[in-house]
């Protein structure tokens, strides 16, 4: 079975672009448009990593992050930004993330940070990355 991979982004184009990179990769992406709604459902225990953008509605992605690391226990996260601020990548990379990557970013760059994070078993049969289906 394919690890799953919990996306949390309020735009919907990029929801739908990650969820078709995380599907290409053989792996299955479960999205949310606010932190509200991946509360409000709870973090399932499925989701082995965790692709959180830094500016979101109502909390921002290293504040979700903190409180879900609190109630679940820590999971491999990776911050994804349009905002470029040296300040949030420090701190993201001080909770413990694997990845933080400004947007644009390339496919490639979002595997390795997938590949990354998960269990090594996993992330090593995830091979090389996949043709972009954008």
């Amino acid at each position: 079975m394919s690890a799953t991979i919990g996306i949390v982004d309020d735009d919907p184009a990029v929801r739908k672009a990650l969820c078709r990179l995380v599907s290409s990769m053989g792996l299955r992406p479960v999205a949310f448009g606010a932190p509200a709604e991946l509360l409000a459902r709870g973090l399932d225990p499925a989701i082995a990593c965790l692709v959180l953008d830094l500016r979101l509605p109502g909390m921002d992605g290293l504040a979700l992050y903190r409180r879900l690391r609190d109630a679940s226990g820590p999971v491999p996260v990776i911050f994804i930004t349009a905002h470029h601020d040296g300040a949030a990548r420090a701190r993201a990379l001080e909770l413990g993330a694997v990845a933080f990557l400004p947007k644009p970013f390339d496919d490639g760059a979002f595997f390795d940070a997938i590949r990354r994070a998960l269990p090594a078993e996993a992330g090593a049969a995830l091979g090389g990355a996949p043709a972009s289906p954008r």
